[in-house]
């Protein structure tokens, strides 16, 4: 309006800021022709120019992310503040805040004139600046502050203090005046008090109570109320950890003010004045985000994403952002504390953050029946630090929700084909033909869902070389002992009697889809492509979030459940934001679910639990080519869980590394996985529920062998007497399971081959033995790719 740096300038601003005072001092009834000037009458139309109400948009409060029992994993803000009501602000600190920056806000309405003529006078005749700020017109200027970042306005925009013109100071006193007819005195002070900044990011007394005393700001004495107060001046300067003498001296003006203002009493100011600020300190911080929490960073991070990149909280990303950081949300989440406890623990043992091999490790925990993610840890620290003991990527889930781009399976996919198998009429005592290692490149897979309806590899030698890691195994039998042992050419031998989309389709039905595969358009993964037989021994990348969603709808009868993580997601003004609803569908025969079972629980009872666990327990272990990646996935009816160990930077072979002290021979699930997954499991089933699976079928009883005929003394002394070549003696998977070591007996270097489908990206694998590399095909049906280790 004016340049008032100039003499000319001041001169003008004085006698048209006096021109306001009258008008003020009228009430805003002083007719215009009653004030002489030009300037005094450009003032005038000005002030009667502003706007007459103020805007209170709400106040930019902390968000919160809380476990299920409502405990607080994470608080996000912008702001720090905690507002609070009038009466849980302690009287000294009423006191002081009016002593020091208001002394006679009880007397005047919005704007003290006597304060406002020493301003200017001050500001006519000298080069400092001097403020004329009541208490109310501080609570207007926070409130358009507030509004302002509310909506996106840059802060060099804001009326921040020592930004102001006089253009600025007339609007607050005009607003000011307004607000003192619509609010009381207590209400104004409330509203201050809520809002003023105190230090760095802590906005309001309540936070910064909480900040620099660890109380609440109801408990505030008086030389506490006296060193906050202070503060607020010069929030940067005046800070007891910083400038604890500057600061000091500043809260000692405070008590000063107070007891020239009477609200405090000679003796407590002498009291006061010789406690001495360090001692009074009782610092605690509260820190924003992800990188504050102590049990679940990641799980938070998993949550952010599913926050940020929902329409339902905003239409573009910095909306969601600005309502996450100032919203006051609360997000109400399915995370169980104890278990994510254990489950912190646990991979932090099996494999330490700083060990010297660098492998991740990751469990994740669903809840069959709904979906509820009730855990999800991993070894390594959450942050941006560059070092091999931290990371912000989350093992457990995928790309989009913050992950890396999931790890392969390996032969935690065997179960797919088995269900293709029982599926399609098949049953688990049925024999198939394990000693067949090799399936020429004129060999057709079945493969209804693609253009050919089948399939064909590709490979250097025109043959797909499948083999098994100890020596033995090439032998016709069941499938039951084929899954249990975990048998390569058991399951390509299935693989050969059914069809190859049915097995992917089984994966998909569960979620469980491949990675490494995206759609061009969407980005989103695809489902595992069937073009490459190799893809039925576990060469697609998977998540261990979608690997314990999966299982967990094995342990559910079939039904599967889209994996969540909110519960409820409301606001500081009690709005309710939509979440994602339990979504559950029956995606397996509840038949074929049971007969599964039957051999997935042995696996868990007496190869990898060996007895420890008396509750009813399922599921499969894996290994990736070279131990690169290495699970266990298993499940009651209460609880299903993802263990994973291996690389997380790469898919190197892990032989010969020492990992947590140890070097394995033959590194595989039994290494690391199954152990802490057993280790974690112990302690959280019991908190779950656990019943049966229900029987699988048992295989019929022979029938009885006819009666003899009478002899013939023309007949052939050996008709009758042959012996079937089906009748190799073979103990069941269980009785066979005496002395297991828990190690796979599964696959020795197995070359996988390429799909003649160039059209369909295929992810291949290796079947390899601990120890072994094996040569393994890439996207496309050619080139070469990492396999996996059967176990």
């Amino acid at each position: 309006m004016f340049d008032t740096a100039t003499t000319l300038g001041k001169i003008v601003a004085f006698f048209g800021v006096s021109a306001i005072c009258g008008v003020l001092a009228a009430g805003l009834l002083v007719p215009i022709a009653s004030l002489a000037g030009s300037s005094a009458n450009a003032s005038i139309e000005f002030f009667e120019e502003l706007p007459e109400e103020l805007r209170k948009d709400p106040l930019s409060v902390p968000s919160t992310v809380l476990a299920n029992d409502g405990t607080t994993l994470a608080t996000f803000f912008a702001e720090n503040r905690q507002p609070v009501s009038i009466d849980k602000i302690s009287q000294p600190m009423q006191d002081a805040i009016v002593s020091i920056e208001d002394e006679r806000f009880y007397e005047h309405g919005g704007v003290d004139l006597r304060g406002t003529l020493r301003a200017v006078v001050s500001n006519f005749t000298s080069s400092s600046q001097q403020g004329a700020s009541t208490l109310t017109m501080q609570y207007v200027n926070n409130q358009i502050i507030n509004s302002g970042v509310l909506a996106g306005i840059p802060a060099e925009e804001l009326t921040i203090s020592g930004t102001k013109d006089y253009g600025d100071k007339l609007r607050e006193m005009k607003l000011a005046i307004a607000v003192e007819k619509e609010m009381s005195k207590a209400e104004i002070l409330e509203g201050y008090l809520n809002l003023v900044l105190f230090s760095g990011r802590n906005y309001g007394v309540e936070a910064a109570a909480q900040r620099f005393f660890s109380k609440p700001a109801a408990e505030l004495n008086i030389p506490e109320s006296a060193m906050l107060a202070g503060m607020v001046q010069i929030p940067n300067v005046y800070n007891p950890l910083t400038n604890p003498e500057l600061t000091q001296k500043r809260r000692d003006t405070v008590l000063a003010a107070m007891l020239r203002n009477s609200t405090i009493t000679q003796e407590e100011y002498d009291d006061a004045v010789a406690t001495d600020l360090e001692s009074m300190l009782k610092p605690s911080n509260t820190s924003s985000g992800c990188i504050a929490s102590s049990t679940a960073p990641h799980f938070c991070d998993y949550v952010t994403h599913q926050i940020l990149s929902n329409p339902a909280y905003g239409e573009t990303v910095e909306a969601r952002e600005n309502l996450l950081y100032r919203g006051g949300l609360k997000i109400q989440t399915t995370l169980d504390p104890k278990a994510q406890k254990k489950a912190l623990e646990a991979a932090r043992k099996a494999v330490p953050a700083d060990d010297s091999s660098n492998l991740g490790s990751s469990i994740v925990s669903v809840e069959p029946g709904t979906g509820k993610i009730l855990a999800m840890a991993q070894n390594k620290e959450y942050g941006p630090q560059d070092d091999s003991s931290h990371t912000v990527y989350n093992f457990n889930v995928a790309r989009e929700d913050g992950g890396s781009n999931g790890f392969q399976g390996g032969s935690t996919m065997k179960p797919f084909t088995t269900i293709a198998w029982l599926q399609s009429g098949h049953n688990m005592w049925d024999r198939v033909d394990a000693s067949r290692d090799g399936y020429p490149d004129s060999y057709r897979w079945k493969a209804s869902c693609l253009t050919k309806g089948y399939t064909q590899t590709v490979t250097e030698d025109g043959v797909w070389d499948v083999n098994n890691f100890t020596r033995g195994y090439k032998r016709p039998m069941t499938v039951e002992y084929g899954l249990y042992w975990s048998i390569n050419t058991a399951t390509v031998a299935q693989a050969a009697q059914v069809d190859l989309c049915d097995i992917a389709n089984a994966a998909d039905a569960v979620g469980i889809v491949d990675q490494d595969s995206r759609d061009e358009e969407t980005g989103e993964a695809r489902p595992i492509n069937p073009a490459n037989p190799a893809m039925v021994l576990g060469s697609a990348k998977v998540t261990p979030l979608s690997q314990a969603a999966g299982f967990a709808a094995f342990a559910n009868n079939g039904e599967f459940c889209e994996p969540r993580a909110l519960v409820s997601v409301t606001d500081s003004s009690g709005n309710s934001y939509k979440v994602p609803e339990q979504e559950c569908r029956q995606a397996l025969n509840t038949n074929v679910v049971r007969n599964l079972n039957g051999t997935l629980s042995k696996i868990a009872s007496k190869r990898v639990a060996k007895g420890t666990i008396s509750s009813p327990v399922a599921g499969k272990t894996g290994t990736s080519n070279g131990a690169a990646s290495t699970w266990f996935v298993g499940y009651t009816t209460g609880i299903s869980t993802a263990a994973w160990v291996g690389r997380h930077d790469g898919n190197a072979d892990v032989f010969g590394l020492e990992v947590n002290g140890v070097t394995p021979e033959n590194p595989d699930s039994s290494s690391w996985a199954a152990p802490m997954w057993l280790d974690y499991m112990t302690d959280v089933i019991p908190n779950y529920e656990a019943d049966e699976f229900g029987s699988a079928d048992s295989k019929p009883a022979p029938p009885p062998a006819p009666e003899p005929e009478p002899e013939d003394s023309g007949s052939d002394d050996n008709e009758g007497s042959g012996s079937d070549d089906e009748s190799e003696s073979e103990s069941s998977s269980e009785d066979d399971s005496s002395g297991d070591t828990g190690e796979d007996e599964g696959s020795e270097s197995s070359s996988a081959p390429a799909s003649d489908s160039t059209g369909d990206a295929g992810s291949g694998n290796t079947d390899t033995q601990p120890g072994g590399q094996g040569a393994g095909n890439g996207s496309n049906g050619n080139g070469n790719g990492n396999g996996n280790s059967d176990d």
